[in-house]
């Protein structure tokens, strides 16, 4: 059997059920695969398809989304794609699987802030929604046209738009950039605290000397307090000594005294005799002769204990002297647990902290000289991503413009400005020494001419609401040729465009959805007429429940809300006209 053609050349966005979010009760978004656009009143709910998408792709779950009376809210979603798709092996890694060709996601806020995320059948982590997202969905909404006003945001987006000619650079200047960060730190702190270092040093070196004079050993301290012991009692151990000798042994002074090896004797010869009669009585005599032996031994060790005992009081004086130098050391460097092997423990450690402490010099020289070399090298890859930038920055501006020309600005004027600022503590660049930081020396700022002989402005400053709106979706249509997702989101980037402009905005947005699917949230019907499948988020009140609803609009259905959108009511004979000629100036080629 044949596999089954996939629907799509590329992933595509199906339907989206939403439940007790916001407004929304229960509902199912049907998209197109070109060109949606979702309308409404104000408050019907709009707003919430953009956050129902955001929840799919992994955005922060917000307990007060949901529905007020509702135990969760639950965004689910129905992506087709090729098995071969990004997004679709990156599933299979994390155990997921397709159904039908089409990979179903799910996401579940839970009343007390708890969230949940399916994909494929499988609960997987939150964050592998968004590692999906990033092969889905571009979202673009007004939230990114306030931070591309941002200079840092526009050298992001340029870096973007540049890919690896300004990647590659940039990850190397990164790494260098941390390392010259950690030499330098390093390098700081030896110089600043060189004062503290060398009392250090001081400190190591008296204490490694006091401990060299002594010259402990390890274990000397046990085997010193042992031998006190027995020199401070010589006396006692050498008399009772002598008395258990005695006693095992006999007194030569005494002849008629009993001891034990006598009696001993005296035994084994009373079984000797007779141990041939019973082979019990024989082992017993094997006994009492072992044991005469044994006494006999410990008699001749007694003797020899007792002779080589010596009370030599000046060997006591210097055991206890010794012990006295080993214990001031155990006091200073040590501890009272590990006595003289603590002390050596500390030597050891303070050696080799002695040998870093001394080797400072030489450590800024090599420091100093790595911070040298890595400035240098900061200098030539700046430079080199100064270069790509500008490369970059021609063609970005020159694409901006071209769009623009599109969206009824013909002789409007992008210009993306590339500079540095000077500081005599930075990197040399082209010939002057400038500010450096993580992303380079580099400081973007997108520049507006609106008409011809107007000075270039930054585009915060330079563009009135509807032209700032349409710079805006050109950067992002730019965008979406450089770096291609299959499904784009809009959320009311036409806002302040009205007129020829905003029939301009909804023709190329058609033109983009050629290529890609597009979602675009508005209130222009000048831009819902040029969608392939108009789509209108709508509520009603029984008096104690709000429910919202998303109904596909056709024929009349459609023109109703167009004429809505001209003319804020739906039987206004004119806004009907407008609303079918401009239906029909869509369907028109260019």
């Amino acid at each position: 059997m044949a596999p089954m053609k996939p629907r799509y050349r590329r992933p595509v966005l199906e339907e989206m059920r939403i439940r007790s979010l916001g407004v929304i009760d229960d509902a199912v978004v049907e998209l197109s695969p070109g060109f949606t656009a979702v309308t409404g009143e104000t408050g019907a709910g709009k707003t919430m398809v953009v956050t129902s998408l955001g929840l799919l792709l992994g955005g922060r779950a917000d307990p007060a989304l949901v529905r007020i009376g509702a135990k969760a809210a639950v965004v689910e979603g129905r992506i087709v794609m090729r098995p071969d798709a990004p997004a679709a092996l990156r599933a299979e890694e994390a155990g997921a699987e397709l159904d039908d060709g089409a990979l179903l996601i799910s996401r579940t806020v839970s009343a007390e802030g708890r969230s949940r995320a399916h994909v494929g059948g499988r609960s997987v982590p939150v964050g592998l929604l968004a590692e999906l997202a990033d092969d889905l969905v571009a979202v673009h909404g007004q939230t990114d046209q306030q931070g591309l006003l941002r200079p840092a945001r526009q050298r992001q987006a340029l870096d973007r738009y540049a890919g690896d000619a300004v990647a590659v650079p940039l990850e190397k200047y990164a790494a260098a950039h941390r390392r010259l960060r950690a030499v330098a730190g390093e390098l700081e702190e030896i110089t600043t605290r060189a004062r503290e270092r060398a009392q250090e040093a001081d400190l190591l070196r008296f204490g490694l000397d006091e401990i060299a004079a002594v010259e402990p050993l390890s274990g000397e301290d046990t085997e010193l307090a042992a031998e006190a012991e027995r020199l401070g009692h010589a006396e006692s151990l050498s008399s009772a000594a002598q008395v258990a000798h005695a006693a095992l042994a006999g007194n030569v002074e005494d002849p008629e005294g009993v001891d034990a090896g006598a009696l001993v004797a005296g035994a084994h010869r009373a079984l000797e005799s007779v141990r041939s009669h019973d082979p019990a009585l024989a082992a017993l005599a094997e006994r009492i002769g072992e044991l005469g032996i044994l006494l006999g031994d410990v008699a001749g060790e007694l003797a020899g204990y007792a002779d080589d005992l010596d009370a030599d009081p000046l060997r006591l004086a210097a055991v206890e002297e010794r012990r006295a130098a080993l214990t001031q050391l155990v006091r200073k460097y040590g501890s009272s647990e590990n006595g003289v092997d603590s002390v050596l423990e500390w030597a050891e450690r303070g050696s080799v902290r002695l040998l870093e402490l001394d080797g400072d010099d030489e450590r800024i020289d090599d420091l100093t000289a790595e911070r040298d070399g890595l400035r240098l090298e900061l200098s030539a890859l700046a430079q080199a991503l100064t270069d790509a930038r500008n490369e970059a920055a021609t063609r970005f501006a020159s694409a901006v413009t071209e769009e623009l020309a599109s969206l009824a600005m013909p002789h409007a004027r992008v210009t993306i400005d590339v500079r540095q600022t000077e500081d005599p503590e930075g990197v040399e660049v082209g010939g002057r020494l400038v500010a450096y930081g993580p992303s380079g020396v580099d400081e973007v700022e997108l520049l507006l001419a609106p008409h011809p002989g107007a000075q270039p402005r930054p585009i915060a400053k330079g563009a009135s609401g509807g032209e700032l709106s349409r710079v805006m979706l050109a950067v992002e249509v730019v965008f979406a040729g450089s770096d291609p997702v299959p499904t784009y989101l809009f959320d009311e980037v036409d806002a302040g465009v009205g007129g020829k402009a905003a029939v301009e905005v909804g023709r190329r947005l058609a033109k983009l959805a050629k290529s890609a699917q597009v979602v675009v949230v508005t209130h222009l019907p000048q831009v819902a007429a040029f969608a392939d499948r108009q789509l209108l988020v709508e509520k009603t009140s029984d008096g104690s429940v709000t429910r919202s609803g998303v109904t596909v609009l056709e024929g009349e259905a459609r023109i109703r809300e167009l004429s809505r959108m001209l003319a804020g009511h739906e039987d206004s004979a004119s806004a009907r006209a407008h609303a079918e000629e401009l239906l029909e100036a869509a369907r028109s080629p260019e």
